[in-house]
């Protein structure tokens, strides 16, 4: 009689090991998907946009002061330019395609939060926050890089080193419920 508890006990260990076994393994696979470069469908060097063209972030990012979202670039955005250009190299004449076609371009997005993240640019656009402060320098680069600290410690950092925060507002922006709803 005492094997059938034995039996069942070991089962459930069996099963716990298992999930929590695939929870580790589901965890570090998002952590390694969300801070790898995704492969993009063109080339973009953010480098020669914002260096050398002088271009903001929100010139092609541009739903971020009003949305969840900053939005990734659509196919009008960029042919408004590459098309005064000499479609010299492959992702230009890639472009082109794109925008003969009445294609949307099918980035991929670089900063990916879980889906149990709310986050929103807006607040932080209309409050003054440049993006390099939480993308870095993104200018400087030539494929743009995911920022491998982001995480809810270093969120709660900046949140809690503002200026001028009123308690209230400290207390707002370091409650559970202003990022996961």
């Amino acid at each position: 009689m005492s094997t059938a508890p034995s039996q069942l006990r070991k089962a459930v260990v069996n099963v716990v090991a298992f999930a929590v076994l695939g929870a580790l393994v589901l965890g570090a696979t998002w952590l390694y998907a969300s801070q790898r470069v995704p492969p993009q469908p063109l080339e973009f060097n953010h480098y020669v946009h914002v260096q050398q063209l002088g271009l903001s972030c929100l010139y092609c990012h541009s739903n971020a002061p009003r949305g969840q979202s900053a939005g990734l670039p659509q196919v009008n955005r960029c042919i408004a330019c590459h098309n005064q250009l000499e479609p010299k190299s492959p992702a230009t004449r890639a472009l082109q395609k794109y925008a003969e076609n009445g294609e949307t371009i099918p980035w991929v997005p670089v900063s990916i939060q879980p889906d149990f993240v709310y986050f929103s640019h807006a607040p932080h656009v209309q409050q003054g926050i440049s993006c390099q402060v939480c993308h870095g320098e993104v200018g400087q680069q030539t494929v743009a890089q995911p920022i491998r600290q982001q995480n809810m410690g270093w969120c709660l950092s900046c949140h809690t080193n503002l200026p001028n925060l009123t308690p209230e507002r400290l207390t707002k922006l370091q409650s559970c419920e202003t990022c996961h709803k």
